[in-house]
């Protein structure tokens, strides 16, 4: 049977794939608005969110199977630094946002948590065990195996520097496990933005600290991130990345051109910092996609300078 016969079929995700076990929840056309931190993004042929009880018996097949038929499929975590686009995504959106918790604490101060969850959560839970190491991330939208995908970094600090180990579903939907070696990661950068893979869980390894300065340091980055007026509109936090090759913060050259308050319908340039990206209400995929790429436009005309996006785009 092909792709779109089987979409156009709107069964539900046990008939769609034979005799899978599935427990969760499934819409059809569901809006990506609804799962983005940008609130913005048209309909997902079929979204689907299986339970924890169910993840690693249904994923691993439905990927499979999905592969088999011809059906691609989008892995969604926390949905920052994700615009979809107003015409939706085709396929299947996986929702991790159930596969969420710390699975165990080891030896040597090591936690693993499950890649959906959030890490504020995850940073909140290390703390509270006098773990130190995730606490750059408190108060950051995504989940943990996005944080892993991107290699996300702030405050000096990346998600690199305390990962040991990784656990994903490869190519075939077989489960594998990889050790992390910092020769595959960069800034912003992993050895899985290159590789059709599902993040599972990861390992980190923390260093005991005493809980109260823990907390403080995450409240203190909570609230830097609540200056700069990241939760002030939807957003992704910094929308190009930073590069120490041109000298200065990307949100300082886009400050420098005047392009602070640029705007293209809904989307703008925050008016009080340059590489903040806003919906101001109303904005479409096509909004934010349009004011990114003139400011990576007017940049490089300016100054022979190439801004790289942090957003990643998804169905254009």
């Amino acid at each position: 049977m092909e792709y779109l016969d089987i979409m156009a079929g709107r069964t539900s995700p046990e008939d769609l794939f034979g005799d899978l076990v599935f427990s969760g929840t499934y819409r059809f056309d569901e809006p990506m608005a609804m799962h983005t931190t940008f609130k913005v993004g048209g309909p997902a042929e079929l979204w689907i969110q299986p339970d924890t009880a169910c993840f690693l018996s249904f994923v691993p097949s439905l990927l499979r199977r999905a592969k088999t038929l011809g059906i691609p499929v989008f892995i969604l975590g926390g949905g920052a630094n994700i615009v979809a686009a107003d015409r939706g995504i085709e396929g299947i959106v996986l929702d991790t946002g159930k596969w969420a918790g710390m699975t165990g604490q080891m030896e040597k101060g090591r936690l693993a948590f499950l890649s959906g969850t959030p890490v504020d959560q995850a940073a909140r839970e290390a703390a509270s065990l006098g773990l130190g190491g995730l606490e750059f991330l408190a108060g950051m939208p995504g989940s943990v195996g996005g944080s892993v995908w991107m290699n996300a970094r702030c405050y000096e600090s990346s998600v690199s520097g305390v990962l040991v180990e990784t656990e994903i579903l490869n190519e075939e939907g077989i489960p594998e496990r990889l050790p992390a070696k910092a020769a595959d990661f960069g800034y912003k950068k992993s050895p899985f933005q290159t590789r059709d893979v599902l993040i599972l869980s990861a390992v980190f390894a923390l260093e005991s600290r005493p809980v109260f300065e823990l907390q403080a340091r995450m409240a203190e980055h909570r609230g830097d991130r609540e200056a700069k007026g990241h939760y002030r509109y939807p957003s992704a936090g910094s929308a190009f990345k930073n590069n120490r090759a041109f000298g200065k913060p990307t949100g300082k050259i886009i400050d420098e051109l005047g392009l602070r308050g640029l705007s293209r319908g809904g989307a703008s340039i925050a008016p009080w910092h340059g590489n903040l990206l806003i919906n101001t209400g109303g904005a479409t995929a096509a909004d934010i996609k349009a004011l990114t790429d003139e400011v990576r436009e007017r940049t490089f005309a300016a100054l022979g300078i190439k801004l790289e996006c942090e957003i990643l785009f998804v169905g254009f």
